[in-house]
């Protein structure tokens, strides 16, 4: 039970997911109609993205890149400005959720004797950055992957959807960050590889990097893509392949059962798609609040084709609750382990800018988005 315990607190989103998909079986018994619930090309290019960035990670790449640009860093609101912001701009291509776990431990370190509080403020401005910035891309993030490949959108379409809510939420982040009080901070940080010695493995990984684009902008089909990045990362270092995280395309799965054997309900289907019209906006926020905005995203696609509300309650739905967004749980339970934490100060504190955020972008979306 202890075990049973561990694994539900380690993945509680699966959990959960798991527990709808066996519910709704009882009311569709299993039958060969289930595989066509799943989305493969999503599954597949969410795995392959998955192993580069690890990939990349395991290489120490990250680690290398984000410690040189602390280096010449030496007062406090320059810092937190300058960590601010290229989280935002990493999350756009190595996903929100890697952003954090590249960013936040280095930002526990850099800032281990700062203020309880300042310490809490720049790592909850990071997870904010992380979640907006995420926004930006159709591969920053997995309900934005889904989305743009079960609506089959194009790359200029999706960028006019996310474009103008995202910049203004940018804007709104960098004002909160000049929040932060400003003084010296001394930093000693040396870079833990030599970037010439990752010449060879990096442009490997940059490679199968460019073949998962090619295949999110429908110039490759999934399945090769699928096949190269297996076949070379089992070439080059198969040990990748094992710290994959698999529990994530799990859930996928699960919501994908969860939500086909919905649409096989003919009066849940009929009623959930009356009661969307012209409120997917709302509706998505509200249950990405509850339920995370991967599933939320997943759930409400198949009784709705408005894309831009579905796509924008989703990425601004990833604000507000710890639950919300699975990259803000990630930047929660960084903080809680370190030394000296105070989860409860951090929870308030996150909760009053998430909060402020998602209000000030959900009336911005429901007033300026057609």
């Amino acid at each position: 039970m202890n075990k049973v315990k561990t694994l539900i607190k380690k993945d509680m989103i699966l959990f959960i997911a798991a527990v709808f998909a066996c519910a709704s079986m009882f009311v569709v018994p299993p039958d060969i109609e289930y595989f066509s619930y799943m989305d493969f090309p999503v599954l597949g290019i969410l795995f392959c993205l998955m192993v580069v960035v690890m990939g990349l990670r395991q290489l120490g790449i990250f680690g290398y890149l984000s410690q040189r640009l602390l280096v010449q860093t030496k007062n406090v609101k320059p810092l937190t400005l300058l960590l601010v912001s290229t989280v935002f701009f990493c999350s756009m291509f190595i996903t929100n959720d890697v952003a954090l776990l590249m960013f936040v431990p280095i930002t526990l370190e850099v800032f281990a004797h700062s203020s309880r509080k300042g310490l809490i403020f720049i790592i909850v401005m990071e997870t904010l950055a992380a979640n907006l910035g995420s926004m930006f891309t159709p591969i920053g993030n997995p309900q934005n992957l889904y989305v743009y490949s079960f609506y089959q959108l194009n790359l200029l379409t999706f960028f006019q959807y996310v474009l103008p809510i995202g910049t203004l939420g940018f804007g709104m982040l960098i004002g909160l960050t000049m929040l932060s009080k400003n003084s010296r901070i001394d930093i000693a940080l040396e870079p833990t590889v030599e970037l010439k010695d990752l010449t060879k493995p990096l442009l490997f990984y940059t490679i199968l990097f460019l073949v998962c684009i090619a295949t999110v902008l429908h110039f490759l089909d999934y399945r090769i893509c699928v096949l190269i990045v297996l076949a070379a990362t089992f070439i080059a270092d198969k040990k990748i392949l094992t710290k994959v995280d698999y529990g994530l395309l799990l859930t996928f799965v699960c919501f994908f059962v969860f939500v086909g054997n919905l649409e096989r309900i003919e009066a849940v289907k009929h009623a959930l798609s009356l009661f969307l019209k012209d409120r997917v906006f709302v509706v998505t926020v509200l249950t990405s609040q509850l339920i995370s905005n991967v599933p939320a995203a997943m759930m409400i696609s198949r009784f709705t084709t408005d894309v831009q509300p579905l796509l924008l309650g989703v990425n601004v739905g990833g604000l507000g609750t710890p639950v919300a967004s699975l990259a803000s749980l990630i930047s929660f339970k960084l903080y809680s382990n370190s030394e000296d934490s105070a989860p409860g100060i951090f929870l308030g504190v996150f909760t009053v800018y998430n909060l402020t955020l998602l209000l000030l972008l959900s009336a911005a979306v429901l007033l300026i988005a057609p």
